[in-house]
């Protein structure tokens, strides 16, 4: 898997915090985040060829997910129908690694909240899955290996939107000498994510990366209204 290098012209809008406290400990979110941050320390303990090894044995590989490829036997370790969860908790690097648990950390707690523990657990995997197939199968001859969390909290980031639209959200909105830090509807930000991830898709090559953000995003929206919790309205 290519990332993209980030360009300081770039306009986006960071999530920095919401104004709605919880009613239960988000257990279940800090267990993903301590898992991801663990995974990651046990990346760094391996030398680079086991690390790029680990990468390809535990990522996805759409060639070998939904096309007729095969993994050298050196570095198969399961079966590639179970990499779409192994996958979520690799990462690249520091920068992928913090900026991932960042989103899930401050949005996840408030998903969690509304769901109930195990609901959350299964509803997070059920968007990471379909985020790795939103990026796989329309590049089923891709040797690119697919990691890292941010598929699956592009579905938190989506039910996010569908529960709690009129949230306020503390965002910085980088304009040079202008930048400031403003509260803006949750609605407003994440459309503005959404449509950032479709324009980057949209001018990326076969648009890596960003497809999985696009999947995740829409199956939260779509799995949210059965994951919620009894008595929890949408559109909060």
């Amino acid at each position: 898997m290519r990332w993209p290098k980030y360009r300081l012209n770039t306009i986006e809008l960071l999530r920095l915090g919401a104004d709605r406290p919880s009613a239960i400990p988000p257990l279940v979110n800090l267990g993903l985040v301590i898992t991801c941050f663990s995974v990651f320390l046990w990346q760094l303990t391996l030398n680079p060829l086991a690390r790029e090894h680990a990468v390809y044995a535990l990522g996805t590989i759409p060639a070998t997910l939904v096309g007729s490829g095969q993994l050298p036997a050196e570095v198969t370790v399961i079966p590639p129908l179970l990499t779409p969860l192994t996958s979520m908790f690799l990462h690249k690097d520091w920068l992928h690694l913090l900026g991932n648990l960042f989103y899930l950390w401050v949005f996840g707690e408030h998903v969690e909240d509304s769901m109930g523990h195990l609901r959350y657990l299964v509803f997070y995997f059920a968007a990471g899955i379909v985020a790795v197939m939103t990026q796989a199968f329309p590049d089923p001859y891709s040797t690119n290996p697919v990691i890292g969390a941010s598929g699956a909290i592009s579905g938190v980031l989506g039910a996010y939107m569908l529960l709690f639209p009129r949230a306020n959200v503390l965002a910085l909105i980088p304009l040079g000498r202008l930048t400031q830090l403003i509260r803006l509807p949750a609605v407003l930000v994440l459309s503005l994510w959404f449509i950032l991830q479709l324009l980057l898709a949209a001018g990326s090559e076969s648009g890596t990366g960003f497809r999985a953000h696009i999947g995740g995003f829409i199956a939260g929206i779509a799995l949210v209204p059965f994951f919620r919790r009894q008595g929890v309205p949408l559109w909060q």
